[in-house]
C-alpha cells in the first residue's frame, strides 16, 4: 500500500530506527505502542536538528493528540524508514506526521500517524504563540 501525502504537508525529516528484539510482543510482530516510540524519536530528532530545545523553566513543545494507522506488521529483525512531515501551523499549534515502511520494503506502508503540537510556556502551563524561528520550518 502507498500513502500519498497532500501538498500541504512539509516533508522535514527522514530516518532509520533499528526494530529491536524487545519491541515485539506475543503474537511476534512490533506492539503497537512501539510505533508511538518511533514517531516519537523522528520527531525529537528532527526538532533537535532545528534547534528546539525545550526548557522546562521556559517553553516548548508538547503533543496534545496523537494517533496512528497499523497497514502492514513490523517484525524483527529489520529496520524501519520513518519519514515524518509537518503541516497546518496555527497561532499555537502544528501538525506532525510520519510514514513507516521496512527499509528492505521501500514504498511498501506499514503504518502512518501523527500529533498535533502546542507550544506552552511551561512554568505557567498555558498555551503561548508559535514562535516566528518555529513557524518558519513548519511552513511550506
Amino acid at each position: 500500500m502507498k500513502i500519498e501525502i497532500p501538498e500541504k504537508k512539509k516533508k522535514v525529516h527522514e530516518m532509520l530506527i533499528a526494530i529491536r528484539w524487545g519491541d515485539m510482543d506475543a503474537m511476534g510482530h512490533v506492539n503497537n505502542t512501539t510505533y508511538f516510540r518511533y514517531m516519537e524519536t523522528v520527531r525529537i530528532d528532527w526538532m533537535r536538528s532545528v534547534g528546539c530545545q525545550p526548557d522546562p523553566q521556559g517553553e516548548g513543545p508538547v503533543i496534545v493528540n496523537a494517533f496512528c494507522n497499523f497497514y502492514k506488521q513490523l517484525e524483527y529483525p529489520g529496520e524501519v524508514r520513518i519519514k515524518m512531515y509537518v503541516s497546518d501551523p496555527g497561532r499555537t499549534t502544528f501538525e506532525s506526521w510520519a510514514t513507516m515502511e521496512r527499509s528492505d520494503q521501500p514504498g511498501v506502508l506499514c503504518a502512518a500517524g501523527g500529533a498535533t503540537t502546542i507550544w506552552v510556556d511551561f512554568p505557567a502551563q498555558k498555551a503561548k504563540t508559535l514562535p516566528a524561528w518555529m513557524r518558519q520550518h513548519v511552513e511550506s
